[in-house]
């Protein structure tokens, strides 16, 4: 059997209400403290320069995507033989453009976004144009690096 003394009484359930609120309350101060003095994870560095293809693996009049860091990036080797390199994000939705030979101009699928072998936007949505690498050519090495 149930005593009076043991039952809890709503004395007891307001005092336990209050102290889960004021423990609340200390909860909502502390966290953003400790999360401002919490050291965030070390972001991946990106590189400077990269090697992104072989002298003999573009022939002329074709492009290839490859990495560079953590985005893509697309380098041409344009109907006249020189190399040209840009970001392969697209300015408009950030899709993945690639090279093709038949238009001789950088293309974006996703809503027929055109650049030319500057880099500039020429037909479609892409509000920008795309960023360009700097290209040198080291030995049998195509270097991109960030211009």
């Amino acid at each position: 059997m149930v005593t009076k003394e043991e039952r809890p009484g709503r004395r007891n359930v307001l005092d336990r209400l209050l102290k889960l609120s004021v423990f609340a309350w200390a909860a909502s101060i502390a966290y953003p403290i400790i999360a401002y003095f919490k050291i965030p994870p070390e972001a991946e560095s990106i590189p400077t320069n990269v090697v992104a293809a072989k002298m003999n693996e573009l022939k002329v009049n074709q492009g290839k995507v490859f990495r560079f860091g953590n985005q893509p990036a697309i380098l041409v080797r344009t109907p006249d033989g020189q190399w040209k390199a840009f970001s392969a994000v697209c300015t408009h939705l950030q899709c993945t453009v690639q090279y093709r030979d038949d238009l001789q101009k950088v293309w974006c699928a996703c809503h027929n976004g055109i650049y030319d072998l500057n880099g500039a936007s020429i037909s479609g949505p892409p509000p920008r144009p795309l960023q360009e690498f700097k290209v040198t050519t080291k030995g049998d090495d195509v270097i991109v690096s960030k211009a």
